[in-house]
């Protein structure tokens, strides 16, 4: 871990604040004074408006000592601040801006430890860091630069941000960083707000996040073990590490960026494995392509701390309000004796699961714990600051003795909600930090117009089993047992498993399946009828009558894989053989379906397609048009009587509903994704199960995600 040796005890003197004060000069008019900016004499606590650190005198110039600032230097950062005249001469005043610039140039930018005093440095100059925690892949990126903006003016001073490498590498080699996943057009947009980046790149990330960032390919080969020193897993690390890190290298802070840290992994000590060879090598892969500069840790609850930490790796923790903070900060002083406490996952909230309630932390709980972190000293995070949405197939799911998956909607009870508007929550927090540092000038923005619309009729297309051609255009896979998701090379949504009865089956025969082999969650379908679904980890009995070689379909659907829990390693689909009553069922056909491409807004397939639809229950396709009145707003999709599908909205996947059971009710529509006044909006739906008599939805002016039916 890199010394600071900027500040000797005799001599509190930087670059930074020299800068600073000969911009002061400048702007005084050429008037010299010795006395530097107040926060560079500050104590141990760092920047504080109030309070403990709080110097007896009163700062010489307060427009060129802002306590609070960003990251940004004093000399381009004094927003704000009240321009004295200048009374020296322009030829005077351009040498002093001039040798400004110079010493700009030459001025050694750093983020490092001071063991002395237990804090970190910016520059040389003691910094604490006030930080929240905004997924760029649960935000549409015409929307980041207003929650960075909110989180700024929030008075924070660093967001903390994942790197999922499933939404980045969909195929091996095969690399996206466009539109919603420009990771290096999100670091701009902190930067203009002034935000400092705390990266966090995994491999492995959790985040509630599908299969918890690792691709879901991985599991192609079935023996691999994830996160550890597996050859096959350090390969595929290592190929992905050397296309993200030398992106982010020229955002490091030390390299002219806004990234302070980088996190190595994540929690790794509530993984089973405990294999240090592999934490070692991800250091050393961090260090040889970022260099001996970067500032590394980790993060881990207080009893991961054994297996997560790492020597050479600064060691941080995680714990939420109802915690006992002075044990678990304890516990994080046994790693790090002589550094700076640091919180790197303080709960403002909690995840939702379907089936489960709608999860809220109480602001008073919140305020009060964070407060007594700030009082401390300590860095904190707050996860999440802004949770966001799950949209397409990327929620997550948890392993807690059953499978969790997770909502669509990630609001997390967070203090931005997850259609961007500032909540009590919120305006809490901001108090409680104006207490320790002066905020950003100027008001929090206002809430987002909200629009209510409907009720919109969707019309039936027809029901899955007529659309196979076209979701699947390549024959089928043919095969004497069924094969996962991965086997086939399908990553997310749906798989279509299709045999046939070898016997008549005069009376109910049990379908079933060992060890819970359903993963997901499986809808079946005899000769076109809908009879009914299987779960994992449920034991539902389903039974069937028919004549030997009637049509058995099985759709398989992926709900999301493990990212929290004993092993990652999720396999999707039939795991096992189904068994009609003691025969088990050979001789299928495999479809991997494609609905997403099929879902496109030009595409007319359902126009063209000419379908009796008998049966109205089970898989099917809805689709309607609507036009809004007025510009696009915000909204909130609400599908009542509707049972449990997934919804495009002019051919953006907006993710799962699942009426029937909850919490969620509602799915956020950003409004970057509708067409304004007149412009035809395309919605498309996926029912799985059972539609209302009544096919339509509505557009509401307000979430709805607190209901759950058992």
């Amino acid at each position: 871990m890199p010394q600071a040796s900027v500040v000797p005890p005799t001599l509190p003197f930087s670059i930074r604040g020299f800068r600073a004060w000969l911009f002061c000069f400048a702007r005084a008019g050429g008037r010299p004074s010795l006395a530097l900016p107040v926060w560079e004499h500050l104590p141990r606590g760092g920047r504080k408006a109030g309070g403990r650190g709080r110097p007896e005198t009163p700062p010489p110039s307060r427009s060129c000592s802002r306590p609070g600032a960003g990251p940004r230097d004093v000399a381009d950062g004094l927003r704000g601040a009240p321009k004295p005249p200048l009374a020296m001469g322009p030829g005077p005043r351009l040498w002093l801006l001039f040798q400004l610039h110079l010493l700009a140039q030459a001025s050694p930018r750093s983020f490092v430890v001071d063991r002395e005093r237990r804090v970190f440095l910016l520059d040389g100059v003691p910094f604490r860091y006030v930080s929240g925690s905004l997924h760029y892949s649960r935000v549409p990126s015409q929307l980041w630069s207003d929650r960075l903006h909110k989180m700024r003016m929030s008075g924070l001073n660093a967001v903390q941000v994942y790197v999922p490498w499933n939404y980045h590498e969909p195929q091996p080699g095969v690399y996206n960083f466009q539109g919603n996943r420009d990771l290096v057009a999100f670091l701009k947009a902190a930067s203009s707000e002034d935000l400092l980046v705390i990266l966090r790149p995994g491999p492995y990330i959790c985040a509630e996040w599908e299969m918890g960032g690792l691709p879901s390919w991985l599991l192609q080969k079935p023996d691999i073990v994830l996160r550890t020193s597996d050859p096959d897993f350090l390969a595929a690390v290592d190929s992905w590490f050397h296309v993200l890190l030398p992106m982010v290298q020229p955002w490091l802070y030390h390299n002219g960026g806004n990234i302070i840290s980088l996190q190595v992994e994540n929690e790794y000590g509530s993984y089973f494995a405990c294999d240090y060879t592999y934490m070692r090598h991800l250091a050393g892969l961090f260090r040889a392509l970022l260099g001996d500069e970067i500032f590394l840790f980790t993060t881990d609850g207080p009893e991961g701390l054994k297996c997560g930490t790492l020597q050479g790796l600064y060691c941080t923790v995680d714990f939420g309000p109802a915690d006992n903070m002075t044990k678990i900060f304890a516990m994080q002083r046994k790693y790090e004796p002589n550094g700076p406490l640091v919180n790197s996952e303080f709960y403002t909230g909690w995840l939702d699961y379907w089936g489960g309630s709608h999860s809220t932390e109480d602001v008073k709980s919140v305020t009060r714990a964070l407060q007594d972190i700030l009082e401390l000293g300590a860095n904190v995070n707050m996860y999440m600051f802004h949770g966001g949405t799950n949209f397409g197939y990327w929620n997550g799911a948890d392993w807690k003795k059953v499978y969790l998956p997770v909502t669509t909607s990630y609001d997390y009870d967070a203090p931005i909600s997850e259609a961007g508007d500032p909540t009590p929550k919120l305006f809490a927090i901001q108090n409680v930090i104006s207490k320790f540092q002066e905020l950003p000038l100027g008001p929090l923005p206002l809430p987002s117009p909200k629009m209510k619309l409907g009720p919109v009729t969707v019309k039936l297309d027809g029901d899955l089993l007529n659309f196979l051609h076209v979701l699947c255009p390549d024959k089928p896979i043919h095969t004497h047992l069924p094969l996962t998701f991965e086997a086939v090379k399908q990553d997310y949504g749906f798989l279509l498993y299709r045999t046939w009865l070898p016997q008549n089956l005069t009376k109910p025969t049990q379908l079933w399946v060992q060890n819970s082999s359903i993963h997901d969650r499986a809808y079946v379908m005899l000769d076109g009828v809908f009879l009914g679904t299987m779960e994992r980890g449920k034991e539902e009995a389903l039974f069937l009558t028919g004549q030997a070689g009637s049509t058995l379909d099985v759709l398989l659907e992926n709900m999301g894989r493990i990212s929290f829990g004993f092993n990652h390693s999720d396999f999707k689909g039939l795991l096992q053989p189904l068994v009609l009553g003691q025969v088990v069922l050979t001789d299928w056909q495999l479809f991997p379906l494609n609905i997403d491409a099929l879902m496109d807004s030009e595409n007319r397939v359902f126009e063209t397609q000419k379908c009796n639809v008998k049966f109205p229950s089970g898989p099917a396709f809805y689709s309607a048009t609507f036009r809004l009145p007025g510009p696009a707003w915000d909204t909130f999709l609400y599908l009542p009587g509707w049972t449990k599908g997934q919804v495009w909205i002019n051919g953006f996947n907006l993710g799962r509903y699942w009426t029937k059971r909850g919490p969620q009710q509602s799915l956020y529509v950003p409004a970057p994704l509708l067409l304004p006044t007149g412009a035809p909006n395309s919605i498309k739906l996926l029912e799985l199960e059972h539609a209302p008599t009544r096919t339509q939805i509505q557009f509401l002016d307000r979430p709805l995600l607190n209901f759950t039916i058992h």
